[in-house]
């Protein structure tokens, strides 16, 4: 692509107080036979947004695409990303109401974005490897050149707020059969506005007799709180949210220990552990 344009934009940049790049791919890069084999930003936008972040100036960058792009560098550099995939007739509006700080955003990622094209695929809900990663041990599931862990998780999400997790409990530490447990933590505003917070909450089988994933969301609820507000989120526990198809094809549930985690995203999270019954 053509670096035509880029003069241009660099000297409203330098008259500006603040940049906000758009940018990401265009409509037909999605959808049905529309793979790409490199999802870092298409063309010559790098170059681009590069050569804005040296001028100095705070950089928004604004992302529209159809999948989780690669942006390490981004990631690293610009003050801020707002993603906005592929909205509808009024993304404009909604899209000035969070740059210009008239309403703070409360969403959450529903996918894992990768490092590099490298790491796909990559989701919270994997299934555990014989040798999980060490950083100190050689021969272990990793990468020599990037962290095995995503850019950013599963369920992320910043606001113009911040948000506080504590006190995580249950109403017993165990399940028994035909009953529900309650999982409560404490959620706080600890910022200066009001925000939306996604409390997410995920559950692990320790021991099975079919592997199971490591994290499993199993229940979500967005919160608004005011600023210094705290208050209690409670999530039912079932043994159906527990529940996988056997050897048999057949819905079960095998007693044994479990862990409940609830959090702002898949990785920070408190965690507890219950057992359950036959």
């Amino acid at each position: 692509m053509s670096t035509e344009g880029f003069a241009a934009a660099l000297d409203a940049v330098r008259s500006a107080n603040a940049a906000v790049l758009v940018l990401g791919e265009s409509a037909n890069m999605s959808g049905e036979a529309h793979s790409r084999s490199s999802i870092e930003l298409p063309g010559v936008q790098q170059q681009l947004l590069e050569a804005v972040q040296a001028l100095g100036k705070p950089t928004v960058l604004v992302l529209m695409n159809g999948r989780p792009l690669a942006i390490p560098w981004a990631a690293e550099r610009v003050d801020a990303i707002l993603e906005t995939w592929f909205l509808g007739v009024e993304m404009g509006n909604a899209v000035a109401d969070v740059l210009f700080g008239d309403a703070a955003p409360g969403g959450k990622l529903p996918v894992s974005v990768p490092r590099a094209t490298g790491q796909i695929p990559i989701h919270y809900n994997h299934k555990q490897t014989g040798r999980p990663p060490v950083d100190s041990v050689l021969w272990t599931s990793k990468y020599i050149d990037l962290p095995t862990t995503p850019l950013y998780p599963f369920g992320y999400g910043l606001s113009y707020t911040t948000f506080a997790y504590s006190n995580l409990r249950l109403s017993d530490t165990a399940l028994p059969a035909n009953d529900t447990l309650l999982v409560s933590v404490t959620l706080k505003n600890t910022g200066s506005r009001q925000g939306d917070e996604v409390v997410q909450m995920y559950v692990q089988d320790l021991v099975a007799s079919i592997t199971r994933p490591v994290k499993e969301l199993r229940g979500f609820r967005r919160v608004t709180l005011g600023p210094g507000e705290s208050t209690t989120v409670t999530f039912p526990l079932t043994r159906d949210a527990l529940a996988f198809y056997g050897p048999e094809m057949t819905k079960i549930v095998e007693p044994g220990l479990f862990k409940v985690f609830v959090g702002g995203n898949s990785v920070q999270t408190l965690t507890e552990e219950f057992t359950v019954s036959k």
